[in-house]
């Protein structure tokens, strides 16, 4: 018999750790090759697991809610055979989750992979030692995270101050590594203990710590909230403290800042009335108002490229490609923003394909990791509920959001060469939201200005 080793995938650029959600199987079950054995949770999106291969699984080494970095072995397979199956050789990101005997074996490693494998190798002398740091009820802390604030003297309270980037806020191998990083380079080690800590330097670092400081300021203690009898009190869901994670960095983030212009989209309403039915016969898809509305949003940030950007410290990215965000509900009332890729080179046929099969998959929960990432712009119609208009928060690290009010049957003054008179026309307001930091208010106005130009002209005549 040979036993195979189920490892966490590599799941997409930045996605370095996941959450167990669920075993799907259990210890002594069988199992198909494809097969699902286990669900996880990163910070993007939910998925599975599956088998590479046919067996019985005989091992688990996680548990539900236990955080597993990209590259770790999850379970042990067992399969028919004499010799010992693994997963095909390790992505960089996996790499560095290796073990010691591993890492040291690897000549290209950087520095910092390096000083992880020393602090790795001294692992195993650590678990007979107390732990000068520990998970505390509001976090959690890796194993590789604790034994690098051992080995660097990190106090409970300095760690619990480092900014996370991982899931629900987690301080990652990289945030720690960080920390230390400029910390060495400030010249100010801070111990666990005063003692350690020479008095001679105690006035400089006070006098520096303001200005030159990596460790972050204290987030304010939140308001006690009392429940009264009756009350029901629900627990938010996970995917529910993320988003509300990433709208409070977002606006402590950006100076957000909206614009509003109404538009008439009769000729568009008319357009699709007309073409909608013949379009399904002929391509099995529901011609909706959405890929209309995302081709003429990718013409406008074509003309617009500094709508295009994200902001790096004192520094602004231009990106290349434009990839439409596009915020979709889900059953249980939470928001997912699939990423339609190059989107300005998308025909309408295309878009709708894209736009209609995201979609879909959103709402079944079937999205990759990498289809809900590398966003430049993002587009949600709050016009769905109803709503005439909105003012969305910025989906960081964009620049700008773009929210499609309701389509309205509205009375109009019609401008003619006879004369004005007043008509019935479809209007529907339109709310952009951008960054004032990177964006002011004319680049903002004439990009939502494009937009509606781009909807009014529409060329009623358009063959597709």
């Amino acid at each position: 018999m040979a036993k195979f080793e189920l490892k966490l995938p590599k799941m997409g650029e930045s996605v370095a750790e996941a959450t167990v959600t669920s075993w799907l199987k259990e210890v002594g079950d069988t199992i198909e090759m494809d097969e699902a054995v286990l669900e996880i949770a990163t910070d993007k999106v939910d998925s599975e697991v599956p088998s590479e291969v046919e067996g019985v699984l005989v091992e688990k080494f996680f548990n539900v809610d236990d955080v597993v970095q990209v590259g770790e072995v999850m379970a042990i397979i067992e399969t028919e055979g004499d010799e010992n199956v693994t997963q095909s050789e390790p992505t960089q990101e996996e790499s560095e989750m290796e073990s010691p005997e591993d890492s040291s074996a690897n000549e290209s490693s950087e520095s910092e992979d390096e000083h992880v494998q020393e602090v790795a190798d001294s692992v195993e002398k650590a678990k007979e030692t107390a732990a000068p740091v520990a998970s505390s009820e509001h976090r959690f802390y890796s194993p590789l995270v604790r034994n690098i604030a051992k080995e660097e003297n990190i106090s409970q309270e300095e760690l619990d101050s480092i900014h996370g980037t991982g899931l629900e806020g987690r301080v990652t191998k990289n945030d720690i590594l960080d920390y230390v990083q400029n910390r060495s380079s400030q010249e100010k080690q801070v111990t666990a203990t005063p003692e350690s800590k020479p008095k001679a330097q105690e006035p400089q670092a006070k006098t520096v710590a303001p200005a030159t400081s990596a460790k972050p300021q204290p987030k304010p203690t939140p308001k006690t909230v009392v429940s009264s009898d009756g009350d029901e009190i629900v627990e938010m869901t996970r995917m529910g403290k993320m988003i509300a994670h990433h709208m409070i960095e977002s606006t402590q983030t950006s100076a957000h800042v909206q614009s509003f212009i109404e538009a008439d989209v009769t000729k568009i309403w008319n357009w699709r009335k007309r073409m909608k039915n013949a379009f399904m016969e002929r391509e099995g898809e529901n011609l909706t108002f959405t890929p209309i509305f995302m081709e003429v949003i990718a013409k406008a940030l074509r003309d617009f490229p500094m709508m295009n950007i994200q902001v790096k410290g004192d520094t602004i990215i231009k990106k290349k490609n434009i990839n439409l965000g596009m915020a979709a509900a889900l059953p249980d009332g939470n928001l997912i923003v699939p990423v339609i890729k190059n989107a300005d080179q998308l025909n309408l046929v295309g878009m709708t394909k894209q736009v209609n099969d995201l979609a879909n998959r959103a709402r079944l929960n079937q999205l990759k990791p990498d289809e809900i990432q590398g966003g430049t712009y993002t587009v949600t119609n709050v016009g769905t509920f109803g709503s005439i208009m909105g003012t969305p928060i910025i989906n960081q690290p964009q620049v700008g959001i773009l929210a499609l009010g309701a389509i309205r049957k509205v009375p109009a003054v019609i401008e003619t060469p006879e004369g004005d008179f007043i008509g019935i026309r479809y209007k529907m307001f339109l709310s952009h939201s951008y960054d004032h930091r990177v964006v002011n208010g004319a680049l903002g106005g004439q990009f939502v200005q494009a937009v509606k130009n781009y909807l009014e002209d529409w060329d009623t005549n358009r063959e597709i």
